[in-house]
């Protein structure tokens, strides 16, 4: 059963789609941890704040790219429907913000990570559930 769902993950009808919004993951992942080395590092923010700060900057970033590349065939267009889109992406990648921000607290607190390694694993964490809940209602 599990080795079905990943083969049909890797080469099933969700497979392109699903490599394009890994694609766009990867580039707003990279983006937000530039973002939150220098709220950090350079701002002098708590690595908790600066995430937080971080990941509502790139669901913005991650908004746009997915509607106008990974969900293209369903994309929001028009102002109200676009809006919209970006409502429902927030409310789904806002409840991923404590599952991302828990996994950093986590590995940095208690796993002594640093906290750049940390919020790395914790995209990877909460991007599944990130995935789903966009796929089926921001762009179903």
């Amino acid at each position: 059963m599990v080795r079905e769902l990943l083969r049909n993950l890797l080469d099933g009808p969700i497979a392109p789609q699903l490599r394009k919004f890994v694609a766009v993951g990867a580039v707003t992942a990279g983006i937000q941890m530039v973002l939150l080395w220098a709220f950090v590092d350079a701002g002098g923010l708590n690595y908790l704040v600066g995430a937080a700060v971080a990941i509502e900057i790139t669901i913005v970033l991650s908004y746009v790219l997915n509607n106008a590349w990974t969900f293209r065939a369903s994309r929001n267009t028009g102002r109200v429907d676009y809006l919209t889109g970006l409502v429902k992406t927030n409310v789904v990648r806002g409840t991923a913000i404590p599952i991302q921000l828990a996994v950093l607290f986590v590995l940095v607190e208690w796993q002594t990570l640093t906290y750049l390694v940390g919020n790395a694993v914790a995209i990877g964490v909460s991007g599944l559930y990130r995935y789903v809940l966009d796929a089926r209602w921001t762009w179903g």
